[in-house]
């Protein structure tokens, strides 16, 4: 929703990191710069209450009503999403799509689990990333169908960047 709001939209009671929002327009710059498809959510599930059986409705990502809050992706962000992750080569899971402890709002993550393990069966290398990552891998009976499962999120994340982390300097002192 950092996104989203970066970009003009409306995204009611949704989560989003307002100091991010620089940071959010400048990936996308980037992003088109780069020749990068960018994958953005386009509609949401949306509930009027932080519990599992609050109303729901499917908004726009970037029009969400005051009083509602983005909790899932939505029908056509889960196509584009595991569109985007059909054929890939390489695919790193960090962070899921939705409240996916709540059932009613675990779709989205499901639907990104499902595409990977589909694509890992295919020959792609799976990685899933942080703790909330791998309980949704967990929670929809996957784990065993993807490549390698690590609970160190932002750790994974600087490692990938290439900072070095302290555990493994240690390590190799």
């Amino acid at each position: 929703y950092t996104f989203s709001k970066a970009l003009g939209g409306k995204i009611g009671m949704s989560i989003c990191e307002d100091d991010k929002l620089d940071v959010a327009l400048d990936v996308i710059k980037k992003a088109k710069e780069n020749g990068v498809n960018l994958v953005l959510g386009t509609d949401s599930i949306c509930g009027d209450d932080f519990k599992n059986d609050c109303n729901t409705q499917v908004c726009p990502s970037n029009n969400i009503p005051d009083g509602w809050e983005g909790m899932d992706a939505g029908p056509e962000t889960r196509k584009a999403f595991a569109d985007a992750i059909k054929g890939a080569k390489t695919i790193l899971w960090n962070g899921p799509a939705g409240v996916f402890e709540f059932d009613n709002f675990a779709g989205g993550s499901k639907a990104i689990a499902d595409a990977i393990a589909e694509a890992t069966k295919e020959g792609a290398f799976s990685l899933i990333g942080g703790g909330d990552s791998v309980a949704c891998i967990n929670k929809f009976g996957l784990a065993d169908q993807v490549s390698y499962i690590s609970t160190g999120g932002g750790a994974l994340l600087e490692a990938i960047e290439g900072k070095v982390l302290p555990g493994v300097a240690a390590i190799e002192a």
